[in-house]
């Protein structure tokens, strides 16, 4: 892949699993906090795979829409959009009720500084958008921050791990997942708490950072040792899936790639690419925030996007100097602080 052009038709790519069951899905869907890094290409994702489904279902993106730009070429591509602040209840209510939710909307990065707002959109928001949606299914988008640490050689926390979140961040995620939980109880409506540990596109994420960074020769620390990742296609097709397993009580779905991955490795896989030594720095920590996505395997198989894969080509974007996006994962914050 060489171009932006190439990259977002790559990331909605439908699988013939993914046509088969939005074809049989009843209702519209919705994504809430479309104007996200994943949003556009889950809703583009939804659209080719509904096209190739030949199934008549509206697409709703709903968003601030504070990138300039993002609502109109969404609309020229088929999706319904609504600017809504999600915040003002007023605005909330007027949104049309649809039979399928994707939740996206949360803060994270610059939570120190902001708890209030953080707070407020990963707690306060939950609470109105599921009274809002209680005759909905509701796919929430969750994080693997809201687990504790665990050892490398643990293989990675399941669901069944008490979560222990660290930071402020990592409690409001929970505090999101628990408000939603005690609404999908009280209405009986049907969710999925979709736990995701790094979705990778070519323009941020884990790997771009060591790509960058080993190119740049730049000290890449790995203290945090080991992490998970998934390409963004793979991650957004098991959120379009989840709505065909949402349950009350909620069912909860950690989302991830299957490696744990080696920090220091991946340097060097990608110094092997770019033809350059990398320079390392710290020793790794016994622990690590690690998700183990086994029952979303069990679910929905393996993601098509191998690790390897997604090392060529990121090793290739960077070499051509590829458009980023200034948005770093703090993979390597070890005090919850975002």
């Amino acid at each position: 892949m060489r171009s932006i052009e190439e990259l977002e038709a790559k990331l909605a790519e439908p699988s013939e699993a993914l046509i088969q069951d939005l074809a049989a899905l009843d209702g519209d869907i919705m994504l809430l906090g479309i104007g996200g890094k994943m949003g556009p290409s889950l809703a583009r994702l939804a659209r080719n795979a509904l096209k190739k489904a030949g199934v008549e279902k509206t697409i709703w993106g709903v968003s601030r829409f504070s990138e300039h730009g993002l609502k109109e070429q969404l609309e020229q591509e088929g999706i319904h959009t609504i600017a809504c602040d999600l915040l003002d209840d007023e605005q909330l209510q007027k949104l049309p009720d649809v039979k399928n939710i994707i939740y996206m909307a949360g803060n994270k990065f610059g939570t120190t500084g902001r708890e209030h707002f953080t707070w407020a959109m990963n707690v306060y928001l939950p609470g109105r958008v599921a009274e809002k949606f209680r005759n909905s299914r509701i796919v929430v988008f969750s994080s693997g921050n809201i687990y504790p640490f665990t050892p490398v050689f643990q293989g990675g926390a399941t669901e069944s791990q008490a979560p222990s979140p660290l930071g402020e961040y990592g409690q409001s995620t929970l505090g999101r997942e628990r408000i939603f939980e005690y609404f999908s109880r009280k209405y009986e409506i049907p969710m999925v708490i979709y736990r995701l540990n790094y979705a990778i596109d070519l323009r941020y994420g884990v790997l771009l950072e060591v790509a960058k960074a080993v190119k740049a020769g730049k000290p890449i620390d790995v203290t945090m040792g080991h992490a998970n990742c998934i390409w963004q296609g793979d991650a957004n097709e098991i959120a379009l899936r989840s709505l065909t397993i949402c349950s009350s009580p909620p069912n909860f779905l950690n989302v991830t790639g299957p490696e744990t991955i080696s920090m220091r490795w991946i340097a060097h896989e990608f110094g092997k690419r770019l033809g350059t030594q990398p320079v390392i720095v710290g020793q790794e920590a016994e622990d690590a925030l690690l998700n183990n996505a086994s029952k979303a395997f069990q679910l929905f198989g393996y993601p098509r996007v191998t690790l390897l894969q997604m090392l060529d080509w990121i090793a290739e974007w960077v070499a051509s100097d590829g458009a980023t996006w200034n948005k770093e994962t703090h993979f390597q914050e070890r005090q919850g602080k975002f």
